[in-house]
């Protein structure tokens, strides 16, 4: 019997909390994973196995398991062996170079000579080499914004997705130096195994299909047939949109897939033509 395809993803967390939801969204049904190490889905050949997300990307390059979501933080800072499939576009972050709030910097040559402390020194050394910049990393091991009250260093490099924690220790951001998002990454030797390899290959097209579905919405609205050109131009459609004959016959009714962000950008021009009883309905896949 074939052994089922394994997955890496963070033991616990936000990263952990949208992997989830996105397994979900393809269709796989998963037990209850609190405190437990490897959760089977009961309609995949598919286990999932959760672990701190610094162990990820070694597990994958070592085979451990075959593949892993982790954050491009990580997989970059890690430098391991092993292939990026798929960025996911969620978990975005970036990793900034921060400074304290009574202090201005104008340029990136200010840092030569600087102290900078930071849990991602192998991206910081990339950027500091690449920019020509002569500053000492100082690695440290979490609590990164406290490093300067303290006089360990005199700036820090550290993930940042909202600020407040930046704030909170009176630092402000200076330049972000990389951008990192969920990605899912797979051991360089998998597509020696074409029984796996088949598998992750039936996985992304269910991951793609609930990232496409997830970025768009299903639109449905009444108009006057005189504005269906009008309708049609102003509508971003995937596709060409469809049309349907309604018991008035002076009326059509359109229905189409649009991205989400676009809708709020073109309801008063689908107003202004006319358009009424406009509904806007989430998808739950979609597959072109």
């Amino acid at each position: 019997m074939q052994e089922n395809l394994k997955l890496a993803i963070q033991k616990k967390g936000r990263l952990t909390e949208k992997t989830i939801e996105l397994l979900k969204n393809c269709g796989l049904e998963i037990e209850n994973y609190s405190d437990r190490l490897m959760v089977p889905a009961r309609n995949f050949p598919i286990d999932l196995i959760f672990l701190r997300d610094d162990d990820i990307p070694e597990y994958v390059q070592d085979g451990v398991t075959d593949i892993g979501i982790v954050g491009e933080n990580v997989l970059f800072e890690k430098n391991t062996n092993v292939e990026l499939v798929f960025k996911l576009g969620y978990s975005k972050c970036k990793l900034t170079i921060a400074v304290p709030e009574a202090n201005d910097y104008n340029s990136i040559s200010e840092l030569n000579g600087k102290r900078i402390a930071t849990s991602y020194p192998v991206i910081l050394k990339n950027f500091l080499n690449k920019n020509k910049i002569d500053a000492k990393i100082i690695d440290i091991s979490g609590s990164v914004e406290v490093a300067p009250s303290l006089g360990i260093s005199d700036l820090i490099c550290d993930i940042v997705s909202t600020g407040n924690t930046l704030r909170l220790h009176k630092l402000k951001p200076f330049i972000d130096i990389f951008n990192s998002e969920a990605v899912l990454i797979k051991n360089s030797s998998l597509a020696n195994n074409s029984y796996k390899q088949d598998i992750l290959n039936k996985l992304l097209l269910r991951i793609e299909s609930a990232i496409k579905a997830k970025k768009s919405k299903y639109i449905m609205m009444n108009i006057p047939k005189e504005s269906l050109d009008i309708v049609s131009n102003i509508i971003p459609s995937l596709k060409s949109p469809t049309i349907l004959p309604l018991a008035d016959e002076s009326m059509l009714a359109v229905h189409a897939v649009i991205p989400s962000d676009q809708f709020w950008k073109i309801n008063d021009q689908l107003k202004d033509a006319g358009a009424s009883g406009i509904l806007l309905i989430p998808i739950e896949n979609m597959i072109l």
